[in-house]
């Protein structure tokens, strides 16, 4: 029940922030507190290192980014479905960091769903974005984990080089 409260609350905040651009009523200095959308460009370098994962990768069928909020940054996904496994994401990564500071383990490094139909990971990057990676059955998950992180830090890295 709980983790449905956390999507509606996540597709509800992503609402909101587009509603309120749209009006006008956002200005970019409230966009910037908030954690504002990154430009073309940096979207396009983050696009570049998460193709270039499922180049490294075989088994991964496509990738997420999204900010913490929920909203898609970059997305290397077949289908439809980039909007909902942002939203999701977010949702998600707020669990997992609230599961590992409640367990007292330090902070939260990846989480892995392991479906009957391949698996979805997600992994930090930085402190305002997402990268969820999917995979199909049979993936080398040791192979999953290195190039997860290292896509992760990649986009870390884009982030803070053009805030």
């Amino acid at each position: 029940m709980r983790v449905t409260a956390l999507v509606k609350t996540a597709l509800a905040r992503r609402t909101l922030v587009k509603t309120a651009f749209a009006r006008g009523t956002l200005t970019r200095t409230a966009l910037k507190k908030r954690g504002r959308r990154p430009s073309m460009e940096i979207c396009e370098q983050m696009l570049r290192e998460m193709v270039t994962l499922r180049e490294r990768a075989p088994e991964v069928s496509g990738s997420v980014a999204c900010t913490v909020d929920g909203l898609r940054i970059a997305c290397d996904l077949a289908g439809d479905r980039a909007d909902q496994t942002a939203a999701l994401s977010a949702a998600l990564l707020a669990l997992s960091r609230r599961m590992a500071d409640i367990a007292g383990k330090g902070a939260m490094e990846e989480t892995l769903v392991s479906a009957s139909a391949g698996f979805a990971a997600l992994y930090p990057a930085g402190p305002t974005i997402v990268l969820t990676v999917v995979a199909e059955p049979g993936t080398n998950l040791g192979l999953l984990r290195l190039e997860g992180r290292k896509t992760a830090a990649a986009l870390a890295a884009i982030a803070t080089r053009n805030p």
